[in-house]
């Protein structure tokens, strides 16, 4: 029973490193494209854009307020 509980007490940091290493590897090839003004400005608002687009979408879904 002991031997249970170590392993479910290592499942918080698996699951965490796992989420940061997605995380990681999305954001790397961005990293470039921050470099320049222009590209960070676009990529900027379609980042910004993405999350309103998906908060609207949970509201509206959710019902939490009239859209």
């Amino acid at each position: 029973m002991q031997n249970l509980w170590n392993n479910v007490s290592k499942w918080p940091l698996f699951v965490l490193g796992a989420i940061l290493g997605v995380f990681l590897n999305a954001v790397k090839p961005l990293v470039p494209l921050l470099k320049n003004p222009v590209t960070a400005i676009a990529l900027i608002g379609i980042m910004i854009g993405g999350v309103a687009f998906v908060g609207f979408t949970l509201r509206a879904m959710l019902g939490l307020n009239a859209v």
